[in-house]
């Protein structure tokens, strides 16, 4: 038996026990969508200084290129208005800058403030900071006009909002008719082997590598977690349909392992013509 410093005894099969304990008050968690985002509110705030840095060891940096290919699915024009929600460290809100220009604006929100400090800095190293606006806000009640953005991204935040269907209504009140909305989330593939390889990578090496870089105990625990309960690409295209939008593409990346989901505000119909 081995002692821990805070008194009490474990055996050597301890931390397997200790893993699956973690595993099982996760899936308590995700009983409860609001207990989901509370969670995951104070997870990310504890979290945010090494995120960036987690997140590319844990993805081999793909996760950059990924980004890349929404942000250009977005088709944002300089002089155009984005917003990027649940925006954490800004890398979706930095690109989205750089396309809209000095004379377009940019505009973050994110739950946690933390991740938004870290965002902050970013932008202005890049010599952004003018032309984005950071703001700590709910995805389900953004205080944002009407039909003011050209284009809305959602990087990797939709799974962890506690009502996904409310924010994409909500997204959909502040798009302009035309207006595209792009999400980046993780998806489901199809490839019955390579959903095991996944499965098996997701549950093993990425909450180590996880931990060892974030120093959070289970945050990336939380995260394979947070996919397996997540809808499957079929399924979450059949959402922003139902809350709305038209002309929904699904862009599966790394065999599904990710997928990037597009649709359009719908134009307002063409007033019937007055009769003579």
């Amino acid at each position: 038996m081995l002692k821990r410093q805070d008194g009490q005894t474990s055996s050597p099969g301890g931390g397997r026990r200790l893993r699956k304990d973690r595993v099982a008050a996760l899936a308590r968690v995700f009983a409860s969508e609001d207990e989901k985002a509370s969670y995951a509110r104070g997870m990310f705030g504890a979290i945010a200084s090494r995120y960036d840095l987690t997140n590319t060891v844990i993805s081999a940096g793909l996760h950059r290129r990924w980004k890349r290919h929404a942000v250009a699915l977005a088709r944002t024009s300089p002089g155009d208005r984005a917003a990027d929600i649940c925006c954490g460290t800004g890398d979706l809100l930095l690109l989205l800058a750089r396309r809209v220009g000095p004379q377009g604006r940019a505009v973050g929100i994110d739950f946690s403030e933390e991740m938004l400090r870290v965002a902050g800095y970013k932008m202005n190293a890049a010599g952004l900071g003018s032309s984005c606006r950071l703001v700590v806000g709910d995805a389900e009640r953004l205080a944002l006009r009407h039909e003011m953005f050209d284009a809305v991204t959602v990087g990797f935040g939709l799974r962890n909002t506690a009502h996904p269907e409310a924010v994409l209504r909500e997204i959909l009140r502040v798009l302009r008719p035309g207006g595209r909305l792009v999400v980046l989330e993780f998806g489901r593939p199809r490839s019955h082997l390579i959903r095991r390889l996944y499965d098996l990578y997701s549950f093993t090496l990425m909450p180590w590598l996880g931990r060892l870089v974030s120093r959070h105990s289970d945050g990336y625990l939380y995260l394979p977690t947070s996919i397996r309960s997540w809808a499957d690409q079929q399924s979450f295209a059949a959402q922003m349909t139902r809350a709305g939008f038209g002309s929904v593409e699904c862009h599966n990346v790394l065999a599904g392992i990710a997928a990037v989901y597009v649709g359009v505000r719908p134009r307002l119909a063409a007033a019937e013509p007055t009769p003579v």
